[in-house]
């Protein structure tokens, strides 16, 4: 609060992650944040102040962490670096995301004797279009699956945020079971959320666990639900592998399922 009321502060980033913040509910105050706009950014158990500051008014930015990535790792990936300039630092639309052709999910201790160490990289994958025919549009909104569970039913849940959106989902370094995920997806289903929303994007599983495991619970739980043709792309650069991109709540995107791009067609800030 103090931060977003404060005119000298034009940005806040996440330190990091963690399970805590649902326990700042009772805390914030969303005129705050709805009188103070300015750039939040952050991941995994921010999910929390994303939805805070959705339900205040504001698109915020679901992207790097100060420790997982500003300060690790000896510099910022190029990948990382090249999205949070196009998202957070210039006003033009965002246009089609690219793959990184680069992934990592390996975790460097912070300490002394790992200030140069720099994590290794391998060969990643494309895009997974898993279902769904010609292009979808929708606002982004979405999140670490395993927090999103702990804001259901909360004062800042409203299932009317998913009309016509493009859900993003990711899981994080806790790995859950894929029957976990199936029963969480399956509670989406129960509340009518996935008949509301045009896509779902997924992002890379940490450290790819259970890669192949979420592909087939979220296709299944989509044809039990009538889904079968709803868009879906599988393996996005974001969430808790690295490099990654920004994802800014609220702002449009496409998926075009023809030519295989997705695509944020407005800009992340503005002039």
């Amino acid at each position: 609060m103090d931060a977003f009321s404060n005119p000298d502060i034009k940005g806040i980033a996440s330190c990091i992650g963690g399970d805590d913040s649902i326990r700042l509910l009772p805390y914030v105050d969303l005129d705050v944040i709805r009188k103070n706009p300015k750039v939040f950014i952050g991941y995994s158990d921010t999910t929390v102040t994303h939805f805070m500051c959705l339900k205040g008014g504001l698109s915020s930015f679901y992207g790097s962490s100060i420790l997982a990535e500003f300060a690790e790792n000896v510099e910022i990936f190029d990948y990382t670096k090249q999205h949070i300039n196009r998202t957070l630092f210039s006003s033009e639309p965002l246009g089609q995301i690219l793959i990184s052709p680069e992934w990592t999910g390996e975790r460097i201790e912070w300490t002394e004797d790992n200030k140069d160490k720099a994590k290794p990289l391998q060969r990643n994958g494309g895009h997974e279009f898993l279902q769904g025919t010609g292009k979808a549009q929708g606002h982004l909104i979405g999140g670490c699956m395993e927090v999103i569970e702990m804001l259901k039913g909360t004062a800042i849940w409203d299932v009317e945020y998913f009309n016509d959106a493009i859900l993003f989902f990711e899981t994080s370094e806790d790995m859950p079971d894929p029957n976990m995920v199936k029963y969480w997806l399956r509670n989406y289903g129960a509340q009518g959320i996935l008949e509301k929303i045009n896509g779902i994007i997924w992002g890379k599983p940490y450290q790819e666990k259970y890669y192949n495991e979420y592909k087939v619970v979220l296709q299944m739980v989509l044809k039990e639900f009538g889904l079968a043709k709803l868009p879906v792309i599988y393996n996005m650069t974001f969430g808790h592998n690295q490099p990654m991109i920004c994802l800014p709540y609220g702002v449009l995107a496409e998926i075009d399922c023809e030519k295989e791009t997705f695509s944020i067609i407005e800009s992340g800030v503005v002039s």
